[in-house]
């Protein structure tokens, strides 16, 4: 018996016409994108079928007692995803703020959890707008404050790196005075634009 796996959830799916592991791929394919879903990973028999093995993966014959297991994600998932994200860059945008007087008030374990969340959160961001890409025609035109997302964080690069390097400097004025100055306005941009996407 062939076995159907999405996101780790069993399905239903009877094979019709289908006679190789190829055939059963491009079928599964066809019906996502009737359904606004884009695969993102697959294994067959436990298998990880990458760019580099999928022509040979895909000329095998079917044994019927194949297991397949997609990844999928939907355009409603990335939406989903950058309507949280825009509520963490908000929350974290007022955090920010907050650093030069919780280092004033020696407050350093604070401090420091918020620095981390803001790395994760824009490395959230990042792998979102990637899956974001497989819809253009939903996602092209975003822009925040204005530019381009890479325009945006080709700005935004060298204020990270300054704020990293007071950070190892210990250096606690530049510290207070990027996070308030340059990182807060540019958070609550993000969480703009995400909001209205």
């Amino acid at each position: 018996m062939i076995e159907f796996y999405i996101n780790g959830q069993q399905i239903d799916v009877k094979i019709e016409d289908e006679e190789t592991i190829g055939d059963v791929l491009h079928s599964f394919e066809e019906i996502c994108e009737e359904n606004e879903a884009s695969v993102i990973g697959i294994t067959v028999n436990e298998n990880k079928i990458t760019a580099e093995n999928f022509d040979e993966e895909a000329k095998k014959a079917l044994e019927g007692n194949e297991k397949f297991d997609f990844t999928v994600i939907t355009k409603d998932d990335i939406k989903q995803s950058f309507i949280k994200l825009s509520e963490l860059f908000s929350e974290l945008s007022e955090k920010m703020e907050e650093i030069p007087s919780e280092l004033q008030n020696g407050k350093n374990q604070e401090v420091s959890e918020s620095i981390k969340k803001l790395a994760d959160s824009i490395d959230q961001f990042s792998h979102t707008a990637a899956l974001a890409s497989l819809y253009p025609e939903s996602f092209s035109n975003t822009s925040i404050d204005g530019m381009s997302f890479n325009d945006f964080f080709g700005d935004f690069s060298p204020v990270l790196k300054d704020f990293e390097e007071a950070l190892q400097n210990n250096d606690t004025v530049t510290i207070g005075d990027l996070s308030e100055y340059e990182i807060c306005p540019r958070l609550k941009a993000i969480a703009k634009a995400l909001k209205e996407m």
